[in-house]
């Protein structure tokens, strides 16, 4: 019985060699196979994943433009708005009675036809001889004035019922000019200090004041430069805290009068001179 076993296994093995060998040379060729199809697959997919990431880019490509062609176009009405609206603005003021006068109570005073400026220059106009001989004659006189001692040396005290501006020089001494004074309803009273000073300064008149000669038919200027038809002549020394300002003039005739809106005139004269002794943050005192 062993015998025959021992035949039937050795009669076996070259079948069972070949089988293997069989195996053997089938399974990396499956192998192969089976890559290459994977690898093309993922090929595929990665065709299919570019194709789809082209297109999204392309689809926001085209959104940027169109939001920027909207915004261009928008800026662009913007644009001509705002031109159409200055050209109208222009033009409305371009029929606006405008400054045609020598001095500043010429303009309050009178009101001629002239195409209106923004910013008007001073006056190329030359001043009669009598007018400027009047604006360089001086007022100044070196007084024994008692109040002056309640002041620091230095400091600007205005008298508005005097129609005065005193220097404080010294204990009981002061340097007296003549000046002008704000009108009826313009006339006010305080302590401030000198902020600022300016040689031919250059005048703006406050929205107020435009508004207010508006209503009465007298279109002054949004802006003036600096020059002897200047109504602030030819220095200004401007007070802290207010729309005032201690200034020369144009019209020498109003000094001694009460006929500013509210600044106080001097004698240009008296204002260069004025002008050259006070410093930055000497106190003012207006009294009424």
């Amino acid at each position: 019985m062993r015998k025959i076993l021992v035949v039937l296994m050795l009669a076996l093995l070259p079948v069972a060699g070949l089988c293997a060998s069989a195996s053997a040379a089938t399974t990396p060729v499956a192998t192969e196979q089976q890559q290459a199809l994977l690898k093309k697959k993922q090929q595929a997919a990665a065709a299919e994943a570019k194709k789809k990431a082209d297109a999204k880019k392309q689809e926001q490509a085209k959104k940027a433009a169109d939001a920027k062609k909207a915004a261009d176009a928008k800026k662009q009405a913007q644009a001509k708005k705002a031109a159409d609206a200055k050209k109208q603005a222009q033009a409305k003021k371009a029929q606006q009675p405008g400054w045609a006068c020598d001095g500043f109570l010429e303009c309050l005073f009178q009101n001629q036809n002239k195409p209106r400026a923004g910013v008007q220059r001073a006056s190329a106009r030359a001043s009669s001889p009598s007018k400027l001989a009047s604006m360089d004659e001086t007022t100044g006189k070196d007084i024994n004035w008692p109040p002056a001692s309640k002041y620091a040396i230095g400091s600007i005290v205005v008298s508005t019922p005097e129609r005065a501006l005193y220097f404080v020089t010294g204990s009981g001494q002061a340097r007296r000019y003549s000046v002008g004074v704000g009108r009826e309803g313009f006339q006010w009273s305080g302590m401030s200090s000198i902020v600022n000073k300016a040689e031919w300064p250059t005048w703006r008149p406050p929205a107020e004041m435009i508004k207010r000669e508006a209503a009465k038919g007298h279109m002054l200027p949004l802006e003036m430069a600096g020059g002897p038809e200047n109504p602030l002549g030819a220095r200004a020394m401007y007070i802290g805290g207010k729309i005032y300002r201690i200034h020369g003039t144009n019209a020498p005739d109003s000094i001694g009068t009460a006929a500013s809106s509210g600044c106080i005139r001097m004698m240009n004269a008296d204002v260069i001179e004025l002008y050259d002794k006070v410093k930055i943050g000497a106190k003012v005192y207006v009294y009424q």
